[in-house]
């Protein structure tokens, strides 16, 4: 799946708009996806590779600003550049405070478009990178004991190995051992590096 071709999602319920847009975007190796309307979005598979939306703001039906509130409320982050043939300064400024791309008005500059795809390509496969990162370190923090589990969060709220002993109230040759096994089920080759994959995970470290 990490390495499946970008795509385009193009939603417009003009066609002959989505048409020329395809054209575009197929002349630098771009494939495409065409949709009518939001509701057709929706009922479609999501690409397996990276991807960003080129939305129009109004449609009949739902909106592309309607789209990008409930893209943020399901916490899916999509790449949006919004396209429009009418243009005001609230609605500029609600598009770009959700997170869009880019906001073009008809007519644009194909170079423009081009432009705005490729950067949100870019932050999708930077997305879906910390998304797989995350997910193996869960998978890893998942297969921890529950003793290693505090044992390792002690350790990266920066307790001695005697101080943990004492805190729970095992040997502290025990706590050796619990703290090797979570080094190794983790993966984590140093005590820094352990702490990094605590903070991506937003494990709270407890206190004492």
């Amino acid at each position: 799946m990490g390495n499946a071709d970008p795509s385009v999602s193009i939603i417009d319920d003009d066609a002959e708009f989505r048409d020329s847009v395809v054209r575009l975007l197929e002349t630098v190796g771009l494939h495409c996806r065409q949709f009518s309307s939001v509701p057709d979005f929706l009922r479609a598979d999501p690409p397996e590779g990276p991807s960003c939306l080129v939305l129009d703001v109004r449609m009949p039906g739902r909106s592309g600003l309607e789209l990008q509130r409930d893209l943020a409320v399901a916490n899916k982050q999509v790449p949006i550049i919004f396209i429009t043939a009418h243009a005001d300064v609230p609605m500029t400024v609600q598009a770009m405070k959700g997170g869009a791309i880019e906001f073009l008005t008809k007519p644009f500059r194909p170079q423009d478009l081009l432009d705005a795809v490729e950067t949100g390509l870019a932050r999708d496969r930077t997305i879906r990178e910390s998304e797989r990162a995350f997910a193996t370190l869960r998978a890893r923090f998942d297969t921890l004991s529950s003793r290693e589990r505090e044992v390792m969060l002690l350790v990266v709220a920066g307790r001695l190995n005697k101080q943990i002993a004492n805190d729970i109230g095992i040997a502290e040759a025990t706590v050796k051992v619990h703290r090797t096994h979570a080094m190794r089920k983790m993966k984590a080759r140093s005590f820094p590096e352990l702490c990094r994959m605590a903070d991506i995970l937003k494990i709270k470290p407890q206190q004492p």
